[in-house]
């Protein structure tokens, strides 16, 4: 970064510019948005007017509205979610993609033990490594869905309010930045909060820059992991079948493992692998075009979870790091 970059960007929370007449102020008279600013100012220290004007110019975009009404996750069945994924280009630049980094893939694995291909799963998951990381300004979206979108907004309003933290923190502009509709950034698309919590210098060189920087973005993705209890060494899922009798509520209990595989066997749920029958896992079954798929999550399938609340996710996560992961063997 340049000095007169640098300069600026210091410039924008502690001298910030009057407005033009005519700017967009769709949010600055918001008595939701009001209370954000005053907590920010009272916790903080913000500067109320140039707060403000930083909120004044977040832009409501009824698009984003849509896409958070039909996720992926709740209306594809797993036999069409998982071809957005596992596809051989997905497998093809995460190959490429490893290979230009592999000594940042090898040093996550050293120093957080998580393996190279569960990274570059979840970043190519996530971003397809990178190229395609979002074209919403990360502030319309999160404010977008903190005062428009009353099912979450209390979650979207602690986005805004961590993104406008992280932003004057780190010295970036806030209405420079860019992510997706839900506003989640860079190589791994994290929330604002992630940012703040796992977000990762990783080269060293005095900035975490996950939206331009492959090294602290695959750095974040490994923290972000570790710090959600990933254990090295261990599996993520075995394969498993069923008998009719399968109760239909092993099925939605949700997605922490707390069921011991004994007890699944015994009800007609069958490892196909090998595992101690008093591991907790959690029952997965997955929609095919004919019929279901089932598995076994253990306790690393719940950490990528963490990630995205989705079983299916988690699970296109591993199968496509299965895939580069063959990939990478020599």
């Amino acid at each position: 970064m340049t000095k007169a970059m640098a300069c600026r960007l210091v410039a924008l929370w502690c001298c910030w510019p009057v407005l033009a007449v005519g700017a967009s102020t769709d949010y600055g008279d918001l008595a939701a948005a009001r209370a954000l600013v005053d907590e920010l100012v009272e916790e903080r220290g913000f500067n109320r007017e140039q707060l403000l004007q930083v909120v004044a110019s977040a832009e409501r975009q009824e698009r984003i509205l849509e896409v958070m009404a039909r996720p992926a996750e709740r209306v594809k069945p797993w036999y069409e979610y998982r071809q957005i994924f596992l596809t051989e280009q997905r497998v093809s630049e995460g190959l490429a993609f490893y290979r230009a980094h592999e000594d940042t893939f090898r040093r996550v694995q050293a120093e957080f033990g998580v393996p190279p291909e569960i990274v570059l799963a979840i970043l190519g998951v996530e971003t397809a490594y990178g190229r395609i990381t979002g074209s919403y300004r990360v502030l319309d979206a999160l404010a977008t869905l903190a005062f428009d979108y009353p099912r979450r907004s209390a979650y979207f309003s602690r986005e805004l309010k961590n993104y406008l933290i992280l932003t004057q923190e780190q010295q970036m502009d806030p209405l420079a930045l860019q992510g997706s509709y839900a506003g989640a950034m860079g190589y791994g698309q994290f929330m604002p909060s992630s940012y703040r919590s796992y977000a990762v210098d990783f080269d060293a060189d005095g900035r975490i820059d996950i939206w331009n920087n492959p090294v602290d973005g695959i750095g974040s993705v490994a923290n972000y992991l570790r710090r959600h209890g990933w254990r090295s060494g261990e599996g993520v899922v075995v394969p498993a079948a069923a008998s009719d009798e399968v109760p239909e509520a092993w099925f939605g209990l949700g997605l922490v493992p707390k069921r011991r595989v004994d007890e699944l066997d015994a009800g007609g749920l069958h490892a196909r692998a090998p595992l101690d029958g008093e591991t907790q896992v959690t029952p997965v079954r997955l929609e095919l075009e004919e019929g279901y798929e089932y598995w076994l999550g253990r306790h690393n399938f719940y950490v990528i979870t963490r990630y995205n609340h989705s079983a299916m996710y988690a699970m296109s996560v591993y199968q496509l790091s299965q895939r580069l992961a063959a990939g990478l063997a020599p």
